[in-house]
């Protein structure tokens, strides 16, 4: 079902994807956000319902004489597959994903707009992450953000990294009917993406001045069980980009060298060195979690 409330009928620069299933909540701020964007280019709004279990909110009907609002229901299938029935519909020259718990700096789209005219010869962008720091855990996830995107960035401005909390990529360069994205993974799609990409030769640029802030309103305990959960959802993702021989994940040294990276950054941004623990503790879950389930896929396999 999809349901357009009409804005403007030009064709816009962007069509903003945004995947929902159940959280609604957090959904209304990211839309105030793009209402408040300065000296932005056109956009359209594509809200693709994921089969939640209440239906949208009327907050998500509004719109403006600036921006179409669009909103798609389907059975609940996965946030892959809801971003590819996006790309379906959308009708501008970029495409544009971010998520429900994400808020856009007011700049954002002005910015991510003047790169992309700059870049004429680049088809995909990754915008620049940030965390919330109303609380330990959001801190917490501004450092990993911050030291990660530091150290995947490359000289010439790429970036060996894409979260769909904020990423850009040309409409044209799209297969529509296929889609962007693996319907079967359920996630670490954005990564299982970025596989794809390496494979092409083709990183995202990094766009520094496109800032989208990433929410986390979980309590610790809460973040550590969407963490366990999520690692477990990642397998096919991870399967799949090991069959291609890409090599994503860092290496031992690597891991230290971050260590030590983002305890420095800790004091240096006065996020706290109290967030540092909070990561370290939310990063050994992880492992430890995704060290078992990988020892379980393989055992049977060991012995058949």
């Amino acid at each position: 079902m999809i349901q357009r409330d009409q804005g403007s009928t030009a064709t816009p620069l962007f069509s903003i994807v945004i995947p929902v299933f159940n959280d609604w909540v957090p959904l209304e701020e990211c839309l105030e956000s793009l209402t408040r964007q300065i000296s932005a280019p056109s956009f359209e709004i594509i809200i693709v319902d994921d089969g939640s279990a209440q239906t949208a909110p009327d907050f998500v009907h509004s719109s403006s004489q600036d921006h179409t609002v669009t909103l798609i229901r389907q059975s609940h299938a996965g946030v892959s597959a809801a971003r590819n029935l996006g790309i379906r519909v959308a009708k501008g020259a970029i495409l544009l994903f971010v998520d429900a718990d994400c808020k856009l700096e007011s700049n954002c789209l002005a910015a991510l707009a003047s790169t992309i005219a700059r870049f004429p010869e680049q088809n995909c962008f990754q915008l620049c992450l940030v965390g919330d720091h109303s609380s330990l855990v959001g801190r917490a996830e501004q450092l990993r953000l911050i030291t990660f995107q530091n150290h995947t960035l490359q000289p010439d401005g790429r970036i060996r990294y894409l979260n769909t909390a904020g990423f850009a990529i040309r409409r044209a360069k799209v297969d529509i009917e296929v889609g962007l994205f693996e319907p079967v993974a359920l996630r670490a799609e954005d990564t299982l993406l970025l596989a794809t990409l390496i494979e092409r030769g083709e990183l995202p640029l990094f766009v520094h001045e496109a800032i989208v802030e990433h929410s986390m309103t979980l309590s610790l305990i809460g973040a550590i069980k969407k963490d366990i959960w999520s690692v477990y959802l990642e397998g096919t993702a991870y399967d799949m980009i090991a069959a291609k021989g890409v090599t994503i994940r860092v290496t031992h040294r690597e891991r230290v060298r971050l260590l030590w990276s983002t305890w420095k950054t800790a004091g240096q941004r006065s996020i706290g060195h109290s967030a540092w623990f909070v990561l370290m503790v939310r990063q050994t879950v992880q492992r430890t979690v995704a060290t078992g389930f990988h020892w379980l896929r393989v055992k049977p396999a060991a012995h058949a």
